[in-house]
């Protein structure tokens, strides 16, 4: 047995290592078979602590205090039952990282069966373990009640691009100090557990401090990916005990093996956890249930016994128990002043974070699963009071029904146009009520072909129901320009220069109906700059079928194909030149519907700024909105295709004096036409795409011709 162990190492990642960002190679022999994250980085992020002569001051003196409280078997405390205020910070960038209320609720469901041995397959342990699965007697609460003593559900969410570099937890943790929607300051980590769902943890698929001092942080809490969150949405049942897993530590257990990382290793058979009733083992990394790493034989075990891989501490599959020595631990991990601990379930703490059981109404809130529809169509609305309610009322203006007293109700709306939603609700004793003024979003009818938007006709683009402005970050976000356009005086703007990097904003239109048509092309205008060389940004255009509840992404330009230029000042376009046109040939026949809809996306990367214009979808001849002066020789210049070899679509730039209609003819070596398009080129820059996923691969020759003018690229399909 080690008689020292990496215990106390809880430790100060709290206020001072997590300040510190760390560069990480990802370890494999700390994964779990056919996962490609290091399951849990504890140990690891314990031991860069060590560095610091302060906290291995602090480590020896733990290690000390360990030796002289080691747990002996069946010595806790029983019917005492601990209550933990536990809160969930979801840090998301607007993805899928922004995971459900329900995934939650699910993870808080198993974690709390888990600490109070109510899951089922305890039952089934090995038979070496047979009656030892224990009760923690534990149970973790969500709170109620902010810092500021403001309700909320247990619940915080944070847009930031952070969610997806966790180099730095620390961070992370600042992150959702200045923008969570709850309350902007610490929650400190004395008084909750605070739980921090995130995209990225540092190659981890989660981490956490063990008990000791500086308790009060905020980083006294533990990380996780939103797909080790409970067994639904993002997660699934083989890795729905991680948070288990990572509660374990926060509550000062090691792995089964001892204080590292790294299961499967022969060395740790020399070394320990702290408990005795657990064998000594290396560690699996799948469900081996049948592993006997270090016929493990102690002054508890006095037979070879099996290894616990059913340990929730363990890195197996199937972990399914703690055993009395390490309830033990955790109990005296729980009443123990180190890390602030013992403060948690007092009765003073549970009633000022709201965390004693108990559950009153102070808020009514609703949601609903679409917000902008096209007209005819049905909206299914979900209450979301917290944190109790008995009973609802529900006015719907210009819905049917107008009114209802469902709590999740359905409602159908016919005509056009933005309209309010109120929600009252009451347990009984308190009533509140919830007004979302403009929710609703129905548009208007589909605009016929050949269509063209050039903003010309628009005061603003706020509240209309022909564009929908998508801001998350809420930040600058589309809006009108009166004073510049490539066709008249006006355009859609995104003020990006100044901007934080990591937003991400939408303008998404009202309906189209090409349902007529046999092919399309969706063109536009666009200006921008990069403030610097290395800024990467984003425009991605996607097209929908369905009105708006399925996205297609079609075409994505960032780097030296958005832009080559760059201002170090704020931009804007001064000449015709500075625009370029954009036509999308790739809107395919199952598109040709009578609710086809468009949205651009702009992802930041603290460039400048951008414009939109002349919008334009048509089919077959040029239409006369566009196409205008065409000369009897044109001059095709600037002419390049882009990526060759290419495996999905090929860019066709070039750029020419006036309007023109240019044909574009792919054709195989054999010189037969096996593709063909015309769009309506316009003067200046012209980016064509042309979808390649029918082709076969091979060589093939792009013609274009315009005004009687062609020129003839070759270029391979992989």
């Amino acid at each position: 047995m080690k008689k020292f162990t990496l215990v106390a190492l809880s430790l100060l990642i709290l206020n001072i290592s997590f300040s510190q960002t760390i560069q990480r190679v990802l370890d494999k022999d700390n994964m779990r078979e056919g996962e490609n994250v290091e399951y849990c980085s504890q140990h690891k992020r314990m031991q860069e602590l060590l560095k610091d002569p302060a906290m291995m001051e602090i480590y020896l003196q733990e290690q000390q205090n360990e030796e002289l409280n080691k747990n002996k078997k069946g010595s806790y405390e029983k019917a005492t039952l601990y209550k933990i205020p536990i809160v969930f910070h979801v840090l998301h960038n607007n993805g899928i990282e922004n995971i459900s209320d329900e995934q939650i609720m699910d993870a808080l469901f198993i974690l709390n069966r888990d600490y109070r041995k109510q899951n089922a397959d305890t039952a089934t342990v090995q038979i070496d373990f047979q009656g030892m699965p224990g009760d923690v007697e534990i149970e973790f609460v969500l709170a109620t009640k902010a810092p500021n003593g403001a309700c909320f559900k247990g619940i915080t969410r944070t847009a930031n691009a952070l969610s997806y570099d966790g180099s730095d937890g620390g961070d992370q943790v600042s992150a959702i100090v200045a923008g969570n929607d709850v309350y902007n300051g610490q929650w400190q980590g004395n008084r909750y557990l605070n739980v921090f769902i995130v995209a990225e943890a540092g190659g981890a698929a989660g981490y956490t401090t063990k008990p000791a001092f500086g308790g009060t942080g905020m980083t006294n809490g533990i990380w996780i990916l939103h797909n080790y969150v409970g067994s639904i949405g993002t997660s699934d049942v083989g890795r729905s005990r991680a948070l288990t897993h990572e509660a374990g530590h926060w509550l000062n257990l090691d792995h089964t093996w001892g204080g590292n990382n790294n299961p499967g290793n022969a060395s740790s058979c020399s070394t320990d956890d702290a408990v005795t009733d657990t064998p000594n083992c290396i560690g699996v990394t799948s469900c081996a249930l049948n592993a006997n790493t270090c016929n493990s034989i102690n002054a508890y075990w006095t037979y070879d016994v099996r290894d616990n891989v059913e340990n929730y501490m363990d890195y197996s599959y199937c972990s399914k128990m703690f055993t009395p020595g390490q309830v033990t631990r955790m109990r005296n991990a729980i009443t123990s002043s180190s890390g602030g601990r013992s403060n948690l379930h007092t009765t003073n703490n549970l009633n000022q974070t709201g965390a004693t059981g108990v559950l009153t109404l102070c808020k009514a809130d609703f949601a609903a699963d679409r917000t902008t529809i096209c007209a005819g169509e049905t909206v299914n609305f979900f209450d979301d009071t917290y944190n109790a309610a008995t009973s609802w009322t529900w006015t719907f203006t210009s819905g049917s029904p107008a009114t209802s007293t469902s709590q999740n109700p359905s409602v159908t709306y016919t005509t056009p146009g933005l309209y309010t939603v109120v929600l009252s609700s009451t347990d009984g004793t308190t009533t509140d009520v919830e007004t979302k003024t403009s929710y609703i979003r129905v548009l208007p009818a589909s605009a016929t072909l050949p269509f063209l938007e050039s903003f010309e006709s628009y005061t603003t683009l706020d509240n209309l129901t022909q564009w929908e402005i998508y801001n998350p970050g809420n930040n600058n976000k589309f809006s009108l320009e009166t004073t510049t356009g490539h066709t008249g005086t006006k355009s859609a703007k995104l003020v990006n220069f100044g901007q934080v990097a990591g937003g991400t904003d939408e303008l998404i239109s009202s309906p189209v109906d090409l349902s007529g048509a046999t092919s399309v092309t969706l063109s536009f205008r666009y200006a921008y700059r990069k403030r610097a060389t290395g800024n990467i940004e984003y425009l991605k255009v996607f097209i929908t079928k369905d009105c708006g509840e399925n996205w297609a992404q079609r075409k994505t330009l960032s780097g030296t194909s958005f832009s080559s230029l760059t201002s170090s000042s704020t931009w804007t376009p001064t000449s015709q030149a500075d625009w370029v046109t954009v036509h999308m040939t790739n809107v395919t026949t199952d598109y040709l519907v009578n609710d086809f809809r468009y949205k651009f996306r702009f992802e930041s990367d603290g460039g400048n700024n951008f414009y939109l214009d002349d919008i334009n979808i048509y089919s077959g001849s040029p239409s006369d909105e566009l196409v205008s002066g065409i000369a009897e020789e044109g001059e095709i210049a600037e002419l390049a295709l882009f990526p060759n070899p290419t495996d999905g679509e090929v860019n066709v730039r070039f750029a020419i004096n006036n309007n023109e209609a240019a044909v574009l003819t792919v054709q195989d070596v054999s010189g037969k036409v096996v593709k063909s398009h015309m769009v309506n080129a316009l003067a200046g820059s012209n980016l064509v795409i042309l979808d390649t996923q029918e082709l076969a691969a091979g060589s093939y020759f792009l013609n274009i011709r315009v005004a009687g003018v062609q020129k003839t690229l070759q270029f391979i399909v992989k």
